[in-house]
């Protein structure tokens, strides 16, 4: 059963159980399949066909998932878009994937998005359809129809199912090619480490066109028959008043979500002790936030969790019984079918405790990037995945990160990895966010410039939070510039845009 549809139509032996869960409604996993064959057919009748891709522009909807299920029964490939996204990412992306058909929102935040596909047309060659969520085309598209059975029949588990741009903290977005198997491997590999069961409740608040939405939280609760609460997009302040119901279980979000979540005065008088599992993935945990969450879910257990789109969802989570110290420094052990190795700059294995870059091999891995085949054969060397995440292997075998490869400057002769440092940073009492770039100096080669957000109503100084750095850690990695932002870039996936940080200019210092 390594088929995305497959996975579907085995909850769907269990026709009143409730897969998912929006407002007042309830959709049971019977009642997607149903609908997601009425979709399929309806591709089939557009003429969409196998290894042919759609874009799906919209929030977090059971009309999303409606169509990747469909997509997946006919072998088609969904192209995820995030609401987001604007004139520029959304040709890009539409265009490297040529994309055939476009099922998107009709407006979302004040954007006209079917104007905007419009616009793009001449710039998109391949671009036969744009199709839009609620009005007639949809309607016709999910009209009633025989199941696709012929087109299911010849999709492998191979086959791509998605594909993932990636956030471009770095450079320009690629799409990382997403299989059924990948996807199904790094799903039912998270379930199973998360003791996940037909019991759990699951707010599903990240994007569905990112592993986070539609691998770590849709999938997993799909293959372990969870419920899954779907929520268009995140609002702290919505978030807070789920809990105000019986029965959520779990709670799953990238560290900027939770900091916002904990900010909400909302949350202080309503009972979490349901909460079993506090899961935040995306980036390192910093001390100040796990202990704020711990505090705030007392029955719960917080892990950490490693993932990227090349990875199709987590292959590294933290134990259940991690304690605090190891799940501040690491972002835990490999989940089942996952190996790991650190290397060196000539590619040999480091020994645990020495720096190097992580590497990564699994069921789940991509099968390359769209149309890239040199960056996949750089990038998938021997059947490893090269992350570009520099990390070092404790002595019980926790990974623990040291920073992005590229993120990494150096400092008259020093490495700093900004990491590092923004860590020191939220521990203060006054910042909310923080991160960190290198930036040209003519003297020291390159120095540490952070940005930072501080809380509501701080007057804290950089001067001030210079000092708080100082005595924490070497003096060569104390910042040089601090920059106090009211907010920082954020990708679509709730990660620090740093690639915008470099890009800006005339930041006000103080």
């Amino acid at each position: 059963m390594s088929r995305i549809f497959d996975a579907l139509a085995d909850a769907a032996g269990v026709p009143s159980a409730p897969g998912w869960l929006t407002g007042d409604r309830a959709i049971t996993f019977a009642e997607m399949d149903r609908l997601s064959d009425r979709v399929a057919a309806g591709l089939l009748r557009r003429g969409i066909r196998h290894g042919d891709r759609i874009g799906v522009l919209g929030p977090t909807t059971p009309e999303w998932l409606v169509v990747y299920f469909a997509a997946a029964k006919i072998g088609a490939v969904v192209v995820g878009l995030s609401v987001r996204y604007r004139e520029n990412e959304l040709a890009h992306m539409l265009g490297d994937s040529g994309a055939r058909l476009v099922v998107t929102v009709p407006a979302h935040d004040g954007v006209d998005f079917v104007a905007l596909l419009e616009r793009l047309r001449d710039r998109l060659p391949h671009l036969d359809t744009v199709v839009s969520f609620g009005d007639r085309s949809y309607d016709e598209l999910s009209a009633e129809a025989g199941p696709p059975g012929e087109a299911k029949v010849a999709v492998a588990p191979d086959d791509p199912v998605m594909i993932i741009y990636t956030s471009g903290t770095t450079g320009t977005p690629k799409g990382a090619v997403l299989t059924h198997r990948g996807q199904l491997a790094a799903a039912r590999a998270q379930a199973r480490h998360m003791r996940l069961g037909e019991h759990d409740v699951l707010p599903v608040a990240v994007p569905l066109n990112h592993v986070s939405g539609i691998t770590c939280c849709v999938l997993t609760a799909l293959v372990a028959r969870a419920r899954a609460v779907l929520l268009p997009a995140f609002d702290p302040r919505e978030v807070a008043g789920l809990f105000t119901r019986p029965g959520l279980t779990l709670w799953v979000g990238v560290p900027t979500m939770h900091t916002l979540l904990l900010n909400r005065p909302e949350l202080e008088s309503v009972d979490t002790s349901a909460v079993r599992l506090v899961v935040t993935g995306g980036a390192n945990a910093e001390p100040a936030l796990l202990d704020r969450l711990t505090t705030r879910f007392p029955n719960a257990t917080v892990m950490n969790l490693y993932g990227l789109s090349e990875t199709s969802g987590a292959v590294l989570m933290t134990a259940w019984d991690d304690d605090f110290e190891t799940t501040v420094a690491t972002v835990g052990h490999p989940l089942p079918d996952v190996e790991i190795r650190v290397a060196g700059p000539a590619g040999t294995d480091l020994p645990a405790g020495e720096t190097g870059e992580l590497l990564v091999r699994s069921p789940s891995l991509m099968a390359g990037y769209h149309g890239r085949p040199r960056e996949t054969a750089e990038t998938l060397a021997g059947g490893w995945l090269r992350t570009g995440d520099m990390a070092c292997v404790t002595g019980n075998g926790a990974v623990r990160l040291r920073g992005r490869a590229k993120e990494m400057f150096v400092q008259g002769g020093f490495n700093v990895y900004p990491v590092e440092v923004e860590n020191v940073l939220a521990a203060h009492p006054d910042v909310v966010l923080a991160a960190g770039i290198g930036v040209p100096d003519p003297v020291l080669g390159e120095i540490g410039r952070y940005y930072v957000v501080l809380a509501p109503g701080a007057t804290t100084t950089a001067e001030e939070l210079t000092a708080f750095c100082a005595g924490k850690i070497a003096d060569y990695k104390v910042p040089k510039e601090i920059v106090v932002r009211d907010s920082l870039p954020l990708t679509p996936a709730g990660k620090i845009q740093k690639s915008r940080l470099l890009n800006e200019g005339g930041d006000r210092r103080r």
